[in-house]
């Protein structure tokens, strides 16, 4: 998630790391050998230059893309968090209790109205009621909760790195 304080720490890249980049958000599992071809580099510098994006942040992991509904989880909700009060105590007790609930694929804080979009997946509207109910309606500071359930995903994740390449 990027903050308003990581927004000032734009790491320098060349077209060539946006290039690797790129090519890594489409296959993470590549090997160097096929990543320095695309690249056209020799394996040595492009290893070198993985290792560098790698030690100053820039690539922060290696993931597998699930399909939830593959693992039971096909149902997917947007929801919408108010909050009742934003003081930092309330926020950071929020956040920390919203980490621990493992139905939830991401989570991101707004400006403006709602504070907060989250992204839940779970087995059925069953399963998906008592978490609304017994989980976040719980936490702390919750005013109100907005639920809009996903018919299908038109736009999944894409790379960073090609917008930049443009």
């Amino acid at each position: 998630m990027l903050d308003l304080a990581e927004a000032s720490k734009i790491v320098a890249v060349d077209r060539t790391d946006r290039e690797m980049i790129a090519h890594l958000e489409e296959d993470g599992r590549q090997t160097i050998t096929e990543l320095a071809r695309r690249v056209s580099l020799t394996a040595a510098p492009c290893q070198r230059r993985l290792r560098d994006l790698e030690a100053r942040g820039v690539i922060r992991g290696y993931h597998a893309e699930v399909d939830a509904a593959a693992l039971g989880l096909g149902f997917e909700v947007l929801v919408s968090v108010t909050m009742d009060r934003e003081d930092a105590s309330t926020i950071e007790a929020f956040e920390a209790r919203l980490a621990e609930v493992p139905e939830i694929s991401r989570a991101e804080r707004l400006f403006g109205d709602p504070d907060y979009l989250i992204r839940v997946a779970t087995a059925d509207i069953a399963a998906y009621q008592s978490l609304r109910d017994e989980v976040l309606a719980a936490l702390p500071g919750v005013a109100r909760l907005t639920s809009t359930i996903v018919m299908r995903t038109v736009v999944g994740r894409r790379s960073l790195a090609a917008v930049t390449l443009r």
